[in-house]
Formats: structure tokens, sequence, C-alpha cells
């Protein structure tokens, strides 16, 4: 790839790469670790980087994935853009497992029915699906039901939301330190290669059980 004049061979992209979405730290960061290894490349390069490789990565995921569950904890959680607040719709098995992620404007049935027919496209139909008290939720798994003649059970249980609610932290967490997303497709690539090293973390891809993350999400860019 060519960047300011700069060739920087594939091994230095996806390390810039990786510790951006890995680790809790700013552009400006992975550029002085970057330094510190005797690469200099800009922040802004780094930031290009990651938006034109994470939805290679999202989909070579999907293929390599390992199967989840058939139970589904699915909620959403607030992401700031641009000043305004959106909602990253998410989904894991009983076992704490990535199911899926959609980043939408809005929270409503329509953005909560395009994340189901996500996550069931990538996945396959669970058995039942549990959810908080939210109305839009409700109606998106009904209206799928009725559309696809599929009997997906609805559950409302609490207190079985808690895996889902501690795996949005984690994801939250990885974004603290940073200025912030400055467009919608900017947080939507960068939020996906975020869920995608999480799932890497959580030994969801299929790979020898001795390989090391990097490893991994190296495979992932092969």
């Amino acid at each position: 790839m060519n960047t300011k004049g700069h060739c920087y061979p594939k091994s230095i992209i996806l390390q810039a790469v990786y510790f951006k979405l890995r680790f809790t730290l700013s552009y400006r960061d992975v550029e002085e670790i970057m330094k510190m290894r005797g690469v200099h490349v800009d922040h802004a390069t780094i930031q290009r980087w990651v938006y034109k490789f994470t939805p290679f990565l999202e989909s070579e995921m999907k293929k390599r994935k390992l199967r989840v569950g058939t139970s589904w904890r699915l909620d959403e959680t607030y992401i700031k853009v641009k000043g305004i607040w959106c909602y990253l719709y998410r989904a894991v098995d009983k076992l704490g497992n990535t199911v899926d992620f959609l980043l939408t404007r809005k929270r409503n049935r329509m953005s909560a029915q395009s994340f189901l027919i996500k996550a069931i496209s990538s996945n396959y139909r669970p058995r039942v699906i549990n959810i908080d008290k939210s109305g839009s939720n409700t109606a998106a798994i009904k209206v799928y039901n009725k559309r696809s003649f599929s009997k997906i059970k609805i559950r409302q249980c609490k207190y079985l939301n808690n895996i889902v609610e501690q795996d949005h932290r984690f994801i939250k967490w990885r974004i603290q330190n940073g200025l912030g997303f400055k467009s919608f497709e900017s947080a939507r690539r960068t939020l996906s290669g975020i869920e995608v090293v999480h799932m890497l973390r959580k030994n969801q891809m299929v790979s020898r059980p001795e390989i090391t993350m990097f490893k991994s999400f190296c495979k992932l860019a092969a």
C-alpha cells in the first residue's frame, strides 16, 4: 500500500490495524507505538487502513466463525457518532459467544428487524431469543416469525441478558480513548473490526488451538 510516498509492507499494516482494534488506544497512540518500533506512519494513515480493511476482516470472520448456540440474548447499546446517539444491536449465545452486531441510526422495529435478518442469515434461526421489555425487539421477532413461517420463541428474562450487557461493556471500553466517530460509516467499520477481534479473543474462529490471537488475525487478512 502506498501512502504519501511510502510503501508499507502488509505485516506493518496488520500490526497497526491490530493494535487499534485490540487495545484501548487512540490513533495517535498507535502512531507513537509504531514509531517506537522504527516505523514512521501518520495516525491519519492508520485510520485509513482500519477503514479500508475492516469490512474484509468481518467478511472473512463470517466464513470461519465457529457455530454458535441456539439460545440467543439480544440487546442494544448506545454509541455516539458525530454528537448523535446511534444504536449498536448485538446478540450473544448463552455461553457468551458473539452471534452478530449491527450499528443503526434509530432504535425501532425496522432496526431490530434488520439486525435479526443479518444475524440469522450469517448463522441460522435460533430456537429462542431472550430480550428486555423492548416493544420494538418483540415486534421484530414476531414479524420475522410471521413472514418466514418460523417459531422463534420470545423470552423476556432480565437476568439472562446480563451476559450480553457485560459484553457491551467490553466494546464500549474499547472506544473510550478515541476522539469520537466523525461519520456513521467510520463508526460502523471500526466497530466491526473491534467485534471481530473480540470474537478472536473468545476463540470463535476455526483454527489450531495453539495459535495466537495476532496470528489468527493475520490469517483472516491472508
